[in-house]
């Protein structure tokens, strides 16, 4: 096999020599960069075949010293190592072996510090990347996390996969990782791509940019208050829907249903409303169509089912003793708390629509759903349908 070009040789074993701590190669430009406590080392390839197999005896180079094999890093198993299974393998050795795809697997690791973080992103700054490693709590807690929130809110604009960027949005509004300004320019952008609303509602729920009135329970406030205090989570659910953030959240739920872009936006919409009531969600997995869903919650909250039967906490006989003028809303709280993919798939099943196509053929899962949140919102009416522009 032919050899690197002589003057490579040795400039690689030089370098390999120091304390490296990660290594990255720009093919456009043939160089490759090192990075040691010291800083940072440049060396320029002299390729003596064509670029792209120079390379790959580079990285043979690379992985002979770092791993005592000249094979490399087995790329083929992308799809394993992205989900975080590697083993065998020290994660600060594969940073040296100049080659994105073992970054990347670093980058998933279930391992990662915030010190690794550093070298990874000094490896390879990509969004898939940022996102990942913002993924793990030792790196969105650590020095890491600002710098790589930032990249994203930086790089959303030139994102165009709605479910990353419902992905990155959820991410960057982890506790402590962007400031306000960025908060507001977020929330501003979802005025024209409502992804960036699901984003919210899944990470703060509670904390929306935007503020609502509360919804004023009327005659039942004193019962509802008692019931919630002496721990009814039925009650202390509808608490807080009907509190100024809850009545925020309820606001900008039935902005992204009115005209969700795809099936990825409407999931993160389900999941994120679910994930809010997870509270009062029945201990069984979710199942059944909107219909049965419908049923069973009425069933339920007209006192003709028995709630311990789907292992719904307890409680609820007590509230329907307590508030009988709010079976609508207790309804409501049973249907949205059991929201989730099982809801969607036999609709999603039978057609891989988007935009106004798809709004269409959800209709009979999203109309239900916008009215509950209406009559939570105090606002029930006739449904009226989804935007199809």
């Amino acid at each position: 096999m032919m050899e690197l070009s002589p003057e490579d040789n040795l400039r690689l074993n030089v370098l390999l020599a120091q304390q490296l701590q990660a290594v990255r190669i720009d093919e456009s430009s043939m160089t490759l960069y090192g990075l040691a406590e010291t800083g940072e080392a440049k060396v320029k390839l002299n390729p003596n075949c064509r670029d792209e197999l120079y390379v790959r005896r580079v990285r043979e180079l690379l992985s002979g010293q770092v791993l005592g094999s000249p094979e490399g890093y087995p790329v083929f198993l992308r799809r394993w190592t992205r989900m975080g299974q590697i083993s065998g393998v020290r994660l600060e050795d594969m940073l040296k072996l100049g080659e994105p795809e073992a970054v990347v697997a670093v980058a998933c690791s279930p391992n990662l510090s915030d010190e690794l973080a550093r070298r990874v992103w000094w490896a390879y700054p990509d969004a898939e990347v940022a996102r990942r490693m913002l993924a793990c709590p030792a790196v969105a807690a650590g020095s890491m996390g600002p710098e790589l929130a930032g990249y994203l809110v930086e790089f959303l604009p030139f994102e165009e996969d709605p479910a990353l960027v419902m992905e990155s949005v959820r991410l960057v509004l982890q506790p402590g990782l962007i400031n306000d300004a960025q908060v507001e320019l977020l929330w501003s952008r979802g005025k024209r791509k409502n992804a960036y609303l699901v984003g919210f509602l899944a990470t703060t729920p509670d904390n929306l940019p935007e503020a609502a009135a509360p919804r004023e329970p009327g005659e039942a406030g004193a019962a509802l208050e008692s019931l919630a205090e002496a721990g009814n989570p039925y009650a202390a659910a509808l608490q807080r829907v009907f509190s100024g953030p809850g009545q925020a959240f309820l606001d900008t739920a039935e902005t992204v249903i009115r005209k969700p872009p795809n099936q990825e936006v409407v999931l993160g919409l389900f999941e994120a409303i679910a994930g809010y009531f997870e509270s009062i969600a029945p201990a069984r997995p979710v199942g059944g169509d909107m219909d049965a869903l419908a049923q069973t919650a009425a069933a339920l909250a007209g006192g003709r089912a028995d709630p311990g039967q789907e292992g719904w906490p307890e409680g609820l006989a007590a509230f329907r003793a307590a508030l009988p003028g709010l079976e609508a809303e207790l309804e409501a709280l049973l249907v949205l708390a059991r929201l989730g993919e099982p809801v969607l798939r036999s609709i999603f099943a039978g057609t891989d629509a988007i935009g106004s196509l798809m709004r269409r053929k959800l209709e009979p899962v999203t109309g239900p759903v916008l009215e509950h949140l209406r009559v939570l919102r105090g606002r029930a009416q006739a449904p009226v349908g989804l935007e199809r522009s």
